[in-house]
C-alpha cells in the first residue's frame, strides 16, 4: 500500500513543520502528500507501530500487513518522522482502549500546535459504541474493537497473550457492520483460537440485505462456520447459578419515510434467553478526538466529530482534521482520500504563510 506520492529525490525542503496526530489511513495519506511537498512531517500515534486500524483492527486474513509496512517504510525513508507509543492530550480518555494500547508517553496537543506550522488531527474511531442495556459492563461482555486491537497487539508481539481477554466456548457477536464481520471471522480462522471457540453466533437486528457488511459477507461468515440470527436484539446480559446468559427480543422491520432502511421494532412478548460464554459488541464505533469540545480552541460536536469547514480547517487556525474523526466511521478508501485532500489544503495554508 503506497502512501508516498513522489520519488524522494524530488523533494524540495520548505522548512515548514507539520504535525499529524494519528497514523491510520488518513494520517498516512496526508503524510505522503505533505512530505512530497517538502514539509517536515512528524506523525504521532499511541500504538507501537503505524497503521492504525488497518494494522491492529482488521484481520490479517482480510488485509495483509506487509504491504502496509512497506508503504510506511517508504514514508520513513523519505524523512517522515514517527513518534510512537505516544498519546496526544493529557486528559482525553479512550476508555478501555487506553488500557489495551498502554501508551508510554503523553503530549499535550497545545504544545504540538505551538511547535508546528500546521497540525492535522486524524485520530479515527477507537471506541466501541455502548448498547445502553443492563449487564453490558459484565467482564465477559467485550467491546469488539478493543478486543480485536488487544489480540493483534499480542499477535505482533507487542503484548503477552495473557493480557488478551479470553475467548472460548460459545461466543455471541452483535452487529451488522464490518467490525462485527471481523469479530466473527477472527475466532473462526485464527489458529490461536481454534480449539477454544466452539461456536460463533452473529446477532443482527435487521435482515442481511440491510446489513452494512452486505449479504455476501454474511453468507461468507456462514460458510466459514458461523450461525446467523437475524431480526434479533440482545436487551440484557446477566448471570445465574454460575452461568452466563443473554436475553434477546425478536424484531420486525417497519418502513418509515424518515429512514433509508426499515426501522427494527421489538415484537412484544418475543423475548428469549440463550446461554453464551463470551460476547463481542460490534454495534458501531465513535470518533475519538484527542481533546474535549473547546480545548485548544477546537470545537467537537456531540457525536465526537471535530467540526471543520470545507477546507478541513477546525475552529483553531492552523489546525485541520481528516478521516473518521472529521466525518464519522467510514471505510479505508474514504479515510485515506480524506487525509490526502486535507493535505492539499494544509499545503495551500502553509504556502500562504510563507
Amino acid at each position: 500500500m503506497k502512501f508516498l506520492r513522489c520519488k524522494p529525490e524530488t523533494i524540495k525542503d520548505t522548512g515548514k513543520k507539520v504535525a499529524i496526530i494519528g497514523a491510520g489511513p488518513a494520517g498516512l495519506g496526508a503524510a505522503g502528500i505533505l512530505r512530497c511537498k517538502g514539509h517536515h512531517v512528524t506523525v504521532y500515534d499511541m500504538n507501537p507501530e503505524p497503521g492504525g486500524m488497518i494494522m491492529f483492527g482488521i484481520p490479517v486474513t482480510r488485509i495483509p500487513k506487509e504491504p502496509i509496512r512497506r508503504g510506511i517504510k517508504e514514508l520513513a525513508d523519505a524523512g517522515v518522522k514517527f513518534v510512537l507509543r505516544t498519546k496526544v492530550d493529557m486528559t482525553k480518555s479512550y476508555g478501555l482502549m487506553d488500557k489495551v494500547v498502554e501508551p508510554q508517553e503523553r503530549v499535550h496537543l497545545e504544545d504540538i500546535i505551538k511547535e508546528s506550522d500546521a497540525v492535522l488531527i486524524a485520530t479515527g474511531t477507537w471506541k466501541t459504541r455502548d448498547m445502553k442495556v443492563p449487564g453490558e459492563d459484565l467482564p465477559w461482555v467485550y467491546p469488539a474493537v478493543e478486543w480485536l486491537v488487544a489480540l493483534h497487539m499480542a499477535l505482533y508481539g507487542y503484548k503477552p497473550w495473557e493480557k488478551v481477554p479470553p475467548l472460548e466456548g460459545r461466543v455471541l457477536v452483535i452487529g451488522g457492520g464490518l467490525t462485527a464481520a471481523d469479530a466473527v471471522l477472527v475466532p473462526l480462522t485464527y489458529e490461536q483460537l481454534k480449539g477454544k471457540v466452539k461456536e460463533v453466533v452473529l446477532s443482527y437486528r435487521r435482515t442481511k440485505e440491510y446489513a452494512p457488511m452486505g449479504p455476501r459477507e454474511i453468507d461468507h461468515l456462514i460458510a466459514a462456520g458461523a450461525k446467523y440470527w437475524e431480526l434479533t436484539q440482545p436487551i440484557e446480559f446477566f448471570e445465574k447459578d454460575g452461568k452466563r446468559y443473554v436475553k434477546f427480543v425478536r424484531m420486525r422491520l417497519v418502513r418509515t419515510s424518515a429512514e433509508k432502511r426499515p426501522k427494527p421494532v421489538p415484537i412484544e412478548g418475543s423475548e428469549f434467553v440463550e446461554e453464551f460464554d463470551y460476547v463481542l459488541k460490534a454495534v458501531g464505533v465513535v470518533p475519538t478526538p484527542p481533546v474535549e469540545d473547546g480545548c485548544c480552541g477546537i470545537k467537537v460536536d456531540s457525536s465526537g466529530v471535530i467540526v471543520t469547514d470545507d477546507r478541513f480547517t477546525t475552529t483553531r487556525e492552523g489546525v485541520f482534521a481528516a478521516g473518521d474523526v472529521r466525518h464519522g466511521p467510514s471505510l479505508i478508501g474514504p479515510a485515506l482520500k480524506s487525509g490526502m485532500d486535507a493535505a492539499k489544503h494544509i499545503h495551500e495554508y502553509l504556502m500562504s504563510k510563507a
